[in-house]
């Protein structure tokens, strides 16, 4: 049987609200590329538009196609540019190419052809990362018998610098950090990116515990000179925020200040939330194998039992000392609730919240997209927590 993009098995005891149909999903999937809405932030409209008429059902393997069809025209364009010591061009080929195989195998890699679509985005993003300067290394670091892969960049200037330690979330990866972690370079802060547990090329699955793997990373970046491991922020957003707040509670002593943008926290992680969550209309498609992939879960049922176990309430975090926190989110956030962001605040130690009350996940809207927040509440702040100015 084909794999689909959607949920297509009845789930048993928790209803949720069905999937686009194929028509409903090309047309919100080319409305969010014609505004530069996530998760097609940076893709051209005439790609897309390009790459949803080479799609007529929501088979998996057809999707990732038809993305990397488009995608592999870039990555021989950088080639040819590469070859030809054309490097601006070269640099700008790898990049589309990147957010397009990059987009095919999204949400997560649950068909051979997303997982080939993977392969092929970290290729295309290797050849954008030789382009670079200042370059990024490719970090792997002994962890249990396997390994965690790291991409780190340094600025240029003084020495030690200070560090920004980003973790991607449910859908993104570390990659899409190194892009936007520009802003911090200008500042001469350095940056440092992993794949979040079960997802990406991270060693573990999503589990209690998992927040080891940021612990062994955080060991590594104490033994590199060019870093000031006594001036390291972690930073997460959706699901990459619940471990960043997890962090600021546990590795409260190493960490000079966390973002928790979008986290869950307690009531996320229960059945009764998720139920009414997985039917969101503001995820564009395959949340629940996206979330499920997670934990490693095969049913609903086992993905609903197995949620609770996550909660920081239920691990008795909730109102433990924690380092300086900023906590971002939107009132009207469909995906993770919004008392989740309540709770943290208003327990422990002192937290700073910027919360938008039309925003949606992440805190965006209209008048305050990814970018926007990004550049003007989370960049500034961490910044501040650095001694890097704004």
């Amino acid at each position: 049987m084909a794999a689909t993009l959607l949920l297509a098995q009845n789930p048993g005891s928790a209803q949720i609200a069905p999937p686009r149909t194929l028509d409903e999903l090309k047309a919100e999937t080319q409305a969010r590329a014609d505004r530069n809405a996530y998760p097609l932030t940076g893709l051209k409209p005439a790609d897309v538009r390009t790459a949803l008429a080479l799609i007529d059902s929501l088979d998996r393997d057809q999707w990732a196609r038809a993305w990397s069809t488009v995608a592999l025209t870039y990555s021989v364009n950088a080639e040819l540019a590469r070859v030809q010591g054309r490097e601006k061009e070269a640099q700008e080929n790898y990049l589309m190419a990147w957010r397009l195989y990059s987009f095919a195998r999204w949400p997560t890699t649950n068909s051979p052809g997303k997982q080939q679509a993977y392969d092929e985005s970290l290729k295309a993003f290797a050849g954008f990362a030789r382009t670079l300067d200042p370059p990024v290394e490719t970090v792997r670091i002994p962890f249990e018998g396997k390994e965690i892969v790291g991409l780190l960049r340094l600025p240029k200037g003084a020495r030690p610098a200070p560090l920004v330690f980003s973790i991607s979330a449910l859908d993104s990866r570390k990659e899409e950090h190194i892009e936007r972690g520009e802003v911090y370079l200008h500042r001469g802060i350095a940056t440092f990116a992993l794949d979040m547990p079960g997802t990406g090329q991270a060693p573990v699955l999503g589990e209690p515990g998992a927040e080891r793997m940021f612990s062994r990373a955080l060991d590594y970046l104490a033994t590199r000179p060019e870093i000031d491991a006594k001036r390291i922020v972690i930073q997460g957003g959706s699901w990459s925020g619940y471990w960043s707040a997890k962090l600021g509670i546990v590795e409260k002593a190493r960490l000079k200040a966390v973002v928790a943008q979008g986290a869950p926290i307690h009531q996320y992680f229960q059945p009764e939330w998720q139920t009414k969550a997985l039917g969101t209309r503001e995820y564009l498609f395959d949340l629940f194998p996206a979330r499920a992939s997670v934990y490693g879960a095969r049913t609903i049922e086992d993905f609903l039992a197995f949620g609770p176990r996550m909660s920081l309430k239920e691990q008795g975090l909730i109102g433990k000392p924690a380092t300086p926190m900023l906590l971002v989110n939107g009132d009207h956030d469909s995906q993770v609730p919004i008392a989740d962001l309540d709770l943290l605040l208003h327990a422990g130690s002192p937290k700073e919240a910027w919360v938008n009350p039309g925003g949606g996940h992440m805190g965006r809207s209209a008048e305050w997209p990814d970018g926007r927040i990004f550049r003007e509440i989370v960049a500034p702040w961490i910044a501040r927590q650095l001694g890097s100015g704004e």
